[in-house]
């Protein structure tokens, strides 16, 4: 993954906020490789959820079709 640019400051409030929204679209496909490659390597989906900090269903529900998408 490639080093992070200097993020804007705060006071910059246009730059700030698009800043926040690309973090958070990189979080996003970071977090859904990361479920992908433990189901792929046997993790369970309590492994999974306890790993996110959310139960086993809430990760099933929100990762297993996007998961069974990628594979497909």
């Amino acid at each position: 993954m490639p080093p992070l640019p200097d993020l804007p400051a705060p006071d910059q409030p246009a730059a700030a906020l698009a800043a926040v929204v690309a973090l958070r679209r990189l979080a996003g496909q970071l977090e859904l490789a990361a479920v992908d490659e433990a189901i792929r390597q046997g993790w369970t989906w309590a492994q999974v959820g306890q790993a996110l900090g959310i139960s086993a269903q809430a990760a099933h529900k929100k990762f297993a079709p996007m998961t069974r998408e990628r594979r497909s």
